[in-house]
């Protein structure tokens, strides 16, 4: 399997940390909240926390409080198909291929429920043969964009389709919720909206760089289902994020890298770039310090962070598209997400 096209898609509304405490501090949650909590907030928001803004899909920061489920669901059915239908679209336009040609799609989000799915938006506002076959998966979390190329891979691999459009869109805002837990402060400060969709292919496209799905494999463990993850409070989505949360990411993530690579015949030194979901800060630092990396060997993860926030599971397209952008050497890339489950992917793209 090849990547033929990639894109990815924001909302048009960039906020800052510090326009996010200036908005918190003038809500009705400041006063809401207990002491402890207000403090966590302007931790997060007055440190260096690896984010300096994000995309919300919101005409105002003053929105984000008007925390209910009618609100949030709205929000979602907005703003979910428009950024995905952006993504999707630009992914065609740098493929260079028709949406007649698409003959499966697969749709990944954990921050809202549709049903009908988005899918079938996307097959609607793309063109889309009505003949598509439409795949729409739920509850991986930040890690779904990997389990998503995976069956893209097996339904080419199938010999049934040719091109397969692959689309993550999270509208983080529409999954806000607000208490005193200091994971649930700390997501709030976190994440961002956005959309990444890829075509992938049988052939390598011509006359651009070769990215071939060379090898994956994943790790799920039950155990730590408790350590990240949704639950459902007063009809809202409630984010659980513990302190575990780094140390498993970095663990999971090193293991499944030297069992791949591995069975592959590659070394891990010889991996050219480094395509890894940034669940935060302290997440890289993490997985900087377990897999023994160089500061700069995480700097397009760090990058899009620092811009955009945690934007879930479509943050890894993002982080693509910034190596291929910035020309990264070809060779080895390794591309790892994770998220709840406790759940971990990775991929050896060879790049030339």
């Amino acid at each position: 399997m090849f990547l033929s096209g990639l894109s990815t898609a924001t909302p048009p509304r960039r906020y800052t940390k510090a326009d996010c405490w200036d908005a918190f501090t003038r809500s009705a949650w400041f006063e809401r909240l207990e002491p402890r909590a207000r403090f966590v907030v302007q931790a997060v928001l007055g440190r260096d926390n690896g984010i300096e803004a994000r995309r919300l899909a919101i005409d105002s920061l003053d929105e984000v409080f008007a925390i209910d489920p009618d609100t949030l669901q709205a929000r979602f059915t907005r703003h979910a198909p428009a950024l995905g239908t952006e993504a999707a679209a630009g992914a065609l336009a740098d493929a260079g291929i028709d949406a007649s040609s698409i003959g499966a799609v697969v749709v990944s989000t954990c921050t809202g429920y549709l049903c009908p799915a988005l899918s079938g938006y996307l097959v609607e506002r793309l063109g889309l043969p009505a003949h598509v076959q439409c795949f729409d998966l739920v509850g991986q979390g930040c890690a779904a964009a990997l389990p998503n190329w995976q069956l893209a891979d097996a339904l080419i691999a199938s010999g049934r389709h040719d091109h397969v459009l692959s689309v993550c869109v999270e509208v983080c805002s529409a999954a806000m919720y607000l208490d005193n837990d200091p994971g649930v402060l700390i997501s709030a400060c976190l994440f961002g909206d956005g959309a990444g969709a890829a075509v992938l292919s049988r052939e390598a496209p011509a006359d651009r760089r070769r990215v071939r799905w060379a090898a994956s494999a994943s790790v799920m463990d039950p155990g730590e289902r408790e350590a990240l993850r949704f639950e459902h409070r007063a009809g809202l989505l409630r984010n659980i994020l513990t302190r575990a949360v780094p140390r498993l990411a970095a663990e999971h993530a090193h293991a499944l890298m030297r069992d791949v690579l591995g069975r592959a015949g590659r070394d891990p030194a010889e991996v050219a770039a480094w395509i890894v979901h940034a669940g935060g800060r302290d997440v890289l630092a993490a997985v900087r310090e377990r897999f023994a990396l160089p500061e700069p060997a995480l700097a397009h993860s760090a990058a899009m962070l620092r811009e955009y926030g945690n934007l879930s599971s479509a943050f890894v397209y993002f982080v693509l598209q910034e190596a291929l952008r910035a020309q990264a050497p070809g060779g080895a890339w390794w591309m790892t997400s994770f998220g709840a489950g406790f759940a971990c992917h990775g991929a050896l793209l060879e790049v030339e």
